[in-house]
């Protein structure tokens, strides 16, 4: 009826509609608010932090086809140089055979299939913890650790240079009512300090072992005792030091001889040298059992595919028995660090696999990288907010499938472009 106020309404179903189908279509986004989005992303670019993705057409591996190039990767994590092993290949479609191509549901929902169960107890045999648990990202397990522990109430202490899962992590423990604390980096007496003056009855302290961005070790021996000594939990994210160090490539605890601690949450990531995808959590039967119970990054997600735990299993075999594969990833980082002292970039003091050159300014860094890749070499710049402003740098990431003809040929680019710029 005219003037009924049902009248002025949109309608519920489009009255000739073409595509929908008769559903109700709204009106377009205000042009405001798409302005405001494409005003921040031209910021990002004038500032020479846009990013681009590129797209591999072959298999991850020393040499690969990106945008229609052959190019020598430095740009990978794949530190053993197992993410297109056969063996591994074969055991993850072995695996899709048998299991099929997803897992259906979360782990506690009818998920939780047998690969990921003897993945998780290999797991945990292998770090000589009590028990771990499998989870679909390295993210999803730090975003499920923290938050879990801390509770209302908790202190969090962590590293400044953690990684962003980290700190996300520690903000999702702030909104649940804890306190966080970032000590600066690897400064061991600031964070005693910070420790001695807490009064809170629970406190966590949270570090990666080997920093992603500068490619250094944490002093795990100084950071368990500090949390034997102020009673912390102590949560390690090893993604950079599984596989790579230690007896076998047990990880940053066995590169330091340190035991299974029961106050250790120690999280490792499947994806960079074990060549696959996902991660684990491994801690204390008590300490596993309530992040099971609890943490609703591990209750409230999908399981990973089984197919990926079968593959994983295999992967575990190639790490213990890989240390011929350690000892050429250590030659090489050896012989790019004797290369690079005469580069006018200083690389920083890392001796792991991951080699940071210093560039400072990010365009100066992206045209590094650019100049690089003209020459057939894959090195990705890093700018902020990845690391501080003033730090932009060519993360150089090494793998044990890289050959000694690879670093060469990468110094001699460097110094190439060093020349031709002055």
């Amino acid at each position: 009826m005219p003037g009924d106020a049902t009248s002025a309404a949109p309608p519920l179903l489009n009255p000739s509609p073409t595509r929908g189908e008769g559903l109700y279509l709204p009106a377009p986004v205000a042009t405001g608010l798409t302005t405001y989005l494409q005003t921040e992303l031209d910021q990002l670019a004038a500032a020479g932090l846009a990013r681009r993705r590129r797209v591999l057409t072959s298999p991850c591996g020393r040499s690969v086809s990106v945008d229609g190039r052959e190019l020598l990767n430095f740009a990978s994590n794949d530190y053993l140089g197992l993410a297109n092993h056969p063996d591994i290949a074969a055991a993850l479609a072995d695996g899709a055979r048998q299991w099929g191509a997803g897992s259906g549901a979360s782990h506690l929902l009818g998920g939780h299939f047998a690969p990921h169960e003897r993945l998780e107890k290999e797991l945990a045999a292998f770090t000589g913890f009590a028990r771990v648990l499998t989870f679909a990202t390295g993210y999803l397990a730090n975003l499920a650790v923290t938050p879990t522990l801390a509770g209302r109430g908790a202190a969090i202490f962590a590293d400044k240079l953690n990684h962003a899962s980290l700190i996300d992590a520690a903000q999702l423990a702030k909104a649940g009512g804890a306190t966080v604390h970032r000590y600066p980096h690897n400064d061991m007496a600031a964070l005693a300090g910070q420790l001695a003056t807490s009064r809170a009855t629970n406190k966590i302290i949270v570090s990666d072992s080997v920093f992603s961005m500068d490619g250094d070790l944490a002093p795990l021996p100084e950071l368990l005792r500090l949390a034997q000594q102020f009673d912390a939990w102590l949560v390690i994210d090893d993604a950079h030091g599984f596989g790579v160090l230690g007896s076998e490539g047990r990880g940053s605890l066995a590169h330091f001889g340190l035991p299974a601690d029961e106050r250790i949450l120690l999280m490792g990531t499947l994806g960079k040298a074990a060549g696959v995808g996902g991660a684990f959590v491994a801690g204390s039967d008590t300490a596993i059992e309530y992040l099971l119970q609890k943490g609703r990054a591990y209750i409230f997600t999908t399981a990973a595919p089984p197919a990926l735990a079968a593959a994983l299993c295999q992967s575990l075999r190639h790490i213990a028995a890989g240390e011929p594969l350690r000892q050429r990833l250590f030659a090489n980082i050896a012989r790019l660090k004797d290369g690079a002292a005469v580069l006018p970039w200083p690389l920083l003091p890392s001796a792991t696999a991951i080699q940071p050159l210093i560039v400072g300014d990010n365009t100066a860094a992206v045209a590094l990288s650019a100049a690089l890749w003209e020459r057939g070499l894959w090195v990705p710049a890093i700018r902020p907010p990845t690391v501080p402003a003033g730090t932009a740098r060519l993360r150089l990431s090494l793998s044990a499938a890289h050959t000694a003809e690879d670093i060469d040929r990468l110094l001699a680019a460097l110094r190439e472009v060093a020349v031709a710029h002055g």
